[in-house]
């Protein structure tokens, strides 16, 4: 009988610190990726491919994809995941049928219950967990528009999850019988510095139309562990005007309604088309202006709250508007656009004490998310929300957040590390992804374009105010748009798409543009860069103790630069690997 083999384990520090110099070895032998490390990238724009489509029809209600496939009502549909903390997990999903009409009754949610069953092997279920069930209704008291009350909606709370492990589970009422299939998820790594998760998927503005179909396949394709989604969710409140069979002008088809209606099937379509990727991979969301959808009483986001579960409470926030999550080593904070966000009001009280508990020596990676950008050199919603910057962008940078992803502009656009306009070292890389395939087209004119700068008034937010400015100093003293593409905007192209998120430790993350046209092409995308952290050198509060308690005095003289190459060197050389 030979001898057992003997092992032994490699500490994850090491591991850590390998991956770490082969990657700056590969940069500094001329690897094709750039980095932020290379300093402020000098501004490229990729004009729209005028082979492409500027965009695609809406899928119609009785898409394969979009209809109901339950023969019986109880059973459930649209189911979803979303985080709730490191050790548990919000399943939500829908059973019953919704009613369209001009009178509509409400289903009673306490007449079905709210049940999941899970375990660590299949077909077993030893851990079983009870929540609630609510129903909502979109009401229009005017002639001609159609009032709606949902299913029945239902969130679920399990918990004592352990990290990294996958979870097989069914969820329902066992009393009809009733339960879904067996579906399974795996959680996500524990805080920490030396854990991520294997890929986060971004995307934003998606609706249900043909390339919103391609934009998900590709992203299924792409296997992430965690999809982020940057508000504009079904573009149900533009089904009625611009989709399917809707008018084509809805004022002339309804001209005695005081209110746009929102056609809330939409929503339930969402569901079900969203459903092969919601219900293994969690999905988070935030609102955007689509999903206001003001009711004839005034109430807004009433599908948004009652929908979507998010762990509002569990990071201390009162509303769903915002909240934040931790992600293995990345902290998550999600804001909200169309509630108040200025300096005196409750969304800014939390974030301030969010950020301020952000330990980075534990999660070292900070990503802010909202719907609009507050960088953005296209016409459309071209400074926009210029007002939400001016309130929160010094927190943020204080707190030297890392990425900031929005949507809303429906192209993609790459920022420089940027702060208060001007190039910054320890300003944010901002990324904008509103291009997920929704029926309202890729936005193609650049607002440096010839006689494409809109005029202040043009672009004032449906929420909140407006406050249009023009630049100070630089190319574009004394003017609102500049006759030239920015120097803060590194990269922008109009194309449909979503993005990769690779974070490979705890200063380097791989960022990767898959487009929709380059989905049958193996190894292309759209745009890739490494985001390279450097605490060291952007000391603030929160990074004080990442940092050990070293601050640089440089400071910003260092601007852009990378760390001393001969260091990893040294550091191979001690541990024998050279």
């Amino acid at each position: 009988m030979p001898p057992p083999a003997t092992s032994f384990l490699i500490p994850t520090s090491f591991l850590m610190l390998i991956a770490l110099t082969t990657m700056q070895l590969l940069l500094a032998a001329g690897d094709s990726i750039p980095t932020t490390l290379d300093g402020p990238s000098k501004p490229s724009t990729r004009r729209f491919d005028p082979s492409l489509r500027r965009g695609s029809d809406d899928l119609p209600i009785d898409h394969p994809r979009l209809r109901k496939r339950n023969v019986s009502s109880d059973l459930p549909e649209q189911i979803a995941l979303a985080l709730s903390t490191p050790s548990s997990m919000w399943v939500s999903w829908v059973t019953g049928d919704a009613v369209v009409g001009k009178d509509v009754k409400p289903l009673d949610p306490t007449l079905v219950s709210s049940e999941v069953w899970y375990g660590k092997e299949k077909g077993k279920y030893p851990l079983k967990k009870k929540g609630n069930a609510t129903v909502y209704s979109q009401l229009y008291p005017f002639d001609g528009l159609l009032n709606y009350t949902s299913g029945i909606i239902h969130h679920v709370l399990i918990d004592g999850l352990e990290p990294e492990t996958k979870y097989y589970y069914r969820c329902g009422d066992s009393s009809i019988p009733a339960m879904s299939e067996e579906i399974s998820f795996v959680t996500l790594p524990l805080p920490s510095k030396d854990s991520y998760p294997h890929r986060i998927a971004f995307v934003g503005d998606l609706g249900l139309t043909s390339n919103t179909t391609t934009t998900i396949d590709h992203l299924m394709d792409n296997d992430p562990s965690l999809v982020v989604i940057v508000g504009d969710l079904t573009y149900a409140n533009q089904y009625r005007t611009t989709g399917g069979k809707g008018a084509s002008c809805f004022s002339c088809s309804f001209p005695d309604a005081p209110i746009r209606e929102t056609y809330q099937p939409r929503w339930d379509a969402w569901g079900r088309f969203m459903k092969p990727l919601t219900s293994k991979v969690p999905t988070m969301v935030i609102e955007g202006n689509h999903e206001i959808e003001p009711q004839g009483s005034g109430v807004t986001f009433k599908s948004y709250s009652e929908r979507f579960a998010v762990p509002a409470t569990e990071s201390g926030s009162n509303s769903n508007f915002y909240y934040s999550f931790d992600a293995g080593g990345v902290h998550f904070v999600m804001l909200g656009a169309y509630v108040d966000y200025n300096q005196t009001g409750a969304q800014y009280a939390w974030l301030k004490e969010d950020l301020s508990k952000v330990d980075r020596s534990v999660t070292p990676w900070l990503v802010a998310t909202m719907h609009p950008p507050w960088y953005n050199s296209y016409s459309s919603h071209y400074q926009e929300f210029e007002c939400m910057r001016q309130e929160m962008e010094e927190l943020l940078y204080q707190h030297r957040v890392d990425i900031i992803f929005a949507g809303h502009v429906h192209a993609y656009e790459r920022m420089n590390r940027i702060y208060n306009y001007t190039l910054d070292p320890c300003g944010a890389v901002y990324i904008t992804i509103g291009d997920g395939g929704n029926i309202e087209k890729v936005d193609v004119d650049f607002a440096d374009d010839p006689g494409k700068c809109p005029s202040p008034g043009d672009n004032v937010p449906e929420i909140g105010g407006s406050c249009p400015l023009n630049f100070t100093s630089g190319p574009a003293k004394d003017k609102f748009c500049w006759d030239r593409q920015p120097d803060w905007s590194a990269f922008r192209e109009s194309s449909f798409g979503h993005g990769i998120l690779e974070v490979m430790n705890s200063t380097h993350a791989l960022w990767t543009w898959h487009r929709n046209q380059d989905v049958y092409k193996d190894d292309s995308y759209g745009d890739q860069i490494y985001i390279v952290r450097q605490p060291n050198l952007c000391i603030s509060p929160a990074t004080w103790r990442e940092a050990g308690g070293r601050r640089e005095t440089s400071g910003r003289e260092n601007r852009f630069s990378s760390p001393s190459f001969p260091i990893f060197i040294w550091i191979f050389l001690v541990f024998g690997i050279l």
